[in-house]
C-alpha cells in the first residue's frame, strides 16, 4: 500500500512541476513568480529563469500582462555609487545558457498595476522572444520582500 501512495505522490509532483516550467522550442521558462505589493502600489516586479538548450541565442524583447498598463524590461546597475534601475530594450538568452530575472537584478517591471498583487494568486504574463515568439506564463505571487520563488503549487 505504501508503494501506491509513493507512486501517487511522484505523479502529483511531476504534474505540478510540468505546470511550473514551460517549454517553447529550445527555451524552458522556469520558476515564474512575483512579489506581493502593498495596497495602492502602482508598480511591481516579476522574475523568471529562461534556459536555452539551443545552439543559437535568443532575446527576450518584451512582455505584457492584463494585470498592468504595461510591462518593461529593467536592469539594476551601479551609477556613481548609487544603485539605479532603468529600462532596456531586450535581454539576451545565450545559446546553452540562461537568463535569470531576479530581485536586485534584471527583472520585469509592472507599471500601472490594476490592483495589488496578492500572495498566492497567479498573474498571467505574455513573454515575447525574438526567435521563439510568444510564451504565456503564470507568475505565482509570493510574500512582500520574498527573495526567491515560492514552492510550486498545483
Amino acid at each position: 500500500m505504501k508503494a501506491v501512495h509513493y507512486l501517487a505522490l511522484c505523479a502529483g509532483l511531476t504534474l505540478a512541476g510540468a505546470a511550473w516550467a514551460q517549454k517553447k522550442g529550445e527555451l524552458e521558462i522556469d520558476h515564474p513568480w512575483a512579489r506581493a505589493t502593498p495596497p495602492g502600489a502602482s508598480v511591481g516586479g516579476g522574475y523568471v529563469t529562461v534556459r536555452n538548450a539551443g545552439d543559437g541565442a535568443d532575446r527576450l524583447i518584451g512582455a505584457s500582462s492584463p494585470a498592468a498598463d504595461h510591462v518593461e524590461l529593467h536592469i539594476m546597475a551601479m551609477d556613481n555609487g548609487v544603485m539605479r534601475m532603468r529600462q532596456v530594450p531586450s535581454f539576451k538568452v545565450p545559446a546553452h545558457g540562461q537568463l535569470m530575472l531576479k530581485p536586485g537584478g534584471n527583472h520585469l517591471m509592472f507599471l500601472g498595476l490594476k490592483q495589488p498583487l496578492e500572495p498566492g494568486e497567479r498573474v498571467p504574463v505574455k513573454l515575447r522572444f525574438e526567435k521563439a515568439g510568444e510564451v504565456e506564463v503564470q507568475l505565482e505571487v509570493g510574500p512582500m520582500g520574498a527573495s526567491a520563488p515560492m514552492p510550486m503549487h498545483k
